[in-house]
């Protein structure tokens, strides 16, 4: 019998598992059987980020209809498709979808019966959900492959290149001898670097509260007290999840007048001031769908244009060379959209507004005319710079005059995602997914310089995309506003600084928003997510493998720059492991897919019909699995027959 480990059974190991099910009948004999194990300390499917055992606060930022774990007919993967309900739809009619199993907690059967499409589902109904697709992978595998599942956490790896894997288990249970082994190990957290670790150092010393970057859900807030100053260091996600937890998760609650949303305090809140480089929360998702036709997407940043970039000679550079065409494809998204859903705000016909668009390059003065021709509203014109530095230049004369600003900011956006009209801005926002699509060949040819792939892929992008299109439903800006307006917020401004200050034994925070303002306060978090670095891992088996030096960090180094990203390096595609006593080779026995990889992966689940990279990449890996794995099965039949000639 061959077998399989996969460490990690959350959702890109079940995607995985998905897959493997897909692919069996192809590509494994019929005279195999395959064991499979799973190891994971938290509950197959959900895993630990989305596991049930989490506040009810916590919510996703993607509508229910926009999540999916299938395949469908735009997946160009290799192996069968298999389509499969989006979580709106299971959730819908769960007991049409085998195998069924009705929720047992009543609640949750709640949230179920009344989820729809557009609504922000929590995280414990995509963990029902995730379980469900666990139960449906397995269902879905031959009868030849079967499953154990180890609720354990792997803490060490043994096994040459050309020898089977011994994994070895936390609860010192029997070790487990496997053909291959995969590690889809999710997000992982890191022990604090330099600046975190003096900053905890520093709290310790002066009796103050500080939290370095980490999973809200997970985040232990007991030690702040009521009423106590508190910074927020971060705008994004984690922020809206950390305050949800500091305010309603502490007994407040909102009440809606009439078209305002108000707070009512419990008084056992902090007063959370919160800043940021940009100095505004993230743009919330759009809570409505496309007025008009979908854009053809990709349209100038698509394979061809990828395949042009890399015959150019050298070294690429993002900024320079791929974000004029991507910016065109957003661009081209969002005046798509315009045109076809408000043609009443536009001045020419869509052809030709088009045919001069197709000419012109993204940054030409010639495109900023015909757009200013086109589009008479300077409101209705998309301009990038504008969106992600929006305090860039503004400077306020007091605390006040900048809560007045960011709550009217605040507002407006809010607004603005909740209303049709500005649809163009989901046409921009379903462009913006579309690049991802063609992001992975770019990155795995390895042209973009060190610098580049650091500073504007690792840096800049990620942020940018983060904050145009990974935001909080438009609900928590409207929960946001009613804070400030409570005075349980406060602004703090853009390019937030914080200091120890010694002298205080507090937390110093100052933004040029607002020339010469400080607030100290007694406590600091980093309102982020933790970034995965390798040499500081707190994954236990991938520090005893980088221990060993049987795994490396994925290094970017050119002429006057090194870029150290922190993460596992495998190969492109099929993410087999590099192993530094190979020689840099890959592990033939060893595959790694997930965040905590070099491989690019994106979220493990992703919107019906987008051709998810996630999903090529699991395909891809489940086939050279189980080719690797048939391709040993027939050695060792060949073995056996030669053995038992020369015996008789």
């Amino acid at each position: 019998m061959s077998s399989l480990a996969i460490i990690g059974a959350g959702p890109r190991g079940t995607g995985l598992l998905e897959r493997i099910a897909a692919n069996a009948a192809e590509l494994l004999p019929a005279d195999q059987r395959l064991h499979i194990h799973l190891v994971d300390p938290y509950p197959p499917g959900a895993g630990r980020i989305w596991r049930y055992r989490q506040s009810p606060l916590l919510r996703m930022n993607s509508m229910a209809e926009d999540v999916t774990m299938f395949t469908d007919h735009s997946s160009t993967v290799e192996g069968p498709l298999r389509p499969g309900p989006s979580l709106a739809e299971w959730a819908a009619r769960t007991a049409e979808f085998a195998p069924y199993q009705p929720a047992a907690d009543a609640g949750l059967r709640a949230e179920l019966e009344a989820l729809g499409p557009t609504d922000f589902p929590t995280r414990r109904v995509q963990s029902a959900y995730l379980d469900w697709v666990f139960r449906r992978a397995l269902a879905d595998l031959p009868a030849r492959i079967t499953v154990t599942v180890h609720q354990d956490t792997a803490i060490a790896l043994e096994g040459g290149p050309d020898d089977p894997q011994t994994v070895h288990l936390a609860s010192g249970a029997t070790d487990l001898t496997v053909d291959q082994i995969v590690l889809t190990l999710g997000h992982l957290g890191s022990r604090p670097d330099e600046q975190h670790a003096a900053t905890a150092e520093f709290a310790a010393r002066h009796g103050r509260f500080h939290l370095p970057p980490a999973f809200s859900s997970e985040a232990e807030l007991s030690g702040i007290a009521p009423g106590e100053q508190l910074i927020l260091r971060g705008f994004g996600l984690a922020f809206v999840d950390l305050t949800a937890l500091l305010t309603e998760g502490r007994g407040g609650r909102f009440e809606t007048r009439g078209d305002r949303l108000v707070y009512h305090p419990s008084g056992r809140e902090p007063v959370i001031h919160v800043g940021s480089r940009r100095g505004v929360p993230y743009h919330s998702k759009t809570g409505y769908r496309l007025q008009g036709p979908p854009a053809p997407l990709p349209r100038y940043f698509g394979p061809a244009a990828v395949e042009q970039l890399l015959a150019r000679p050298g070294p690429l550079e993002l900024r320079r060379d791929a974000w004029p065409l991507m910016a065109k494809e957003i661009g081209f998204g969002y005046y798509h959209e315009l045109f076809h859903a408000h043609p009443e705000r536009t001045a020419v016909p869509w052809p030709d507004f088009l045919a001069a668009y197709d000419r012109l390059d993204w940054y030409a003065p010639d495109l900023a005319a015909l757009v200013a021709t086109a589009v008479p509203d300077p409101a209705d014109r998309l301009d990038f710079e504008q969106l992600d530095r929006p305090l860039t230049g503004l400077r306020f004369s007091s605390p006040e005059e900048l809560q007045h600003h960011l709550r009217a900011y605040i507002r407006s956006d809010a607004d603005r995602r909740a209303d049709p009209a500005h649809s163009a801005d989901l046409g921009a926002f379903l462009a913006l997914l579309s690049l991802y699509g063609q992001l992975p060949r770019l990155l795995a040819s390895g042209r973009l310089s060190a610098r580049s792939t650091g500073t504007e892929l690792d840096g800049w992008w990620q942020g940018f995309f983060s904050f145009l299109a990974s935001g909080p439903p438009g609900f928590r800006l409207r929960e946001l506003l009613a804070l400030a307006e409570a005075g349980v917020v406060r602004f703090l401004g853009a390019d937030l600084a914080v200091e120890n200050d010694e002298a205080s034994g507090t937390f110093v925070a100052s933004s040029p928003s607002v020339p010469g303002h400080r607030v100290a306060a007694t406590a600091l978090i980093e309102a982020y997510l933790p970034r995965h670095a390798l040499e500081r891992t707190e994954d236990p088996l991938l520090a005893a493998l980088h221990r060993a030096g049987e795994l490396a960090e994925d290094v970017i180094a050119d002429t006057g720059h090194v870029h150290r990203s922190g993460l596992l390096a495998v190969t492109p595609g099929e993410g087999a492991v590099l192993d530094p006593g190979l020689g840099g080779l890959p592990h033939p026995r060893r595959t790694a897919l997930g965040p905590h990889t070099n491989g690019r992966s994106y979220a493990a689940f992703a919107r019906p019909r987008t051709d998810a990279p996630a999903f090529r990449q699991n395909d891809a890996t489940a086939r050279a699995l189980l080719r690797a794995l048939s391709a040993r099965h027939g050695r060792d039949d060949r073995m056996g027959a030669g053995l038992t000639t020369a015996r008789s």
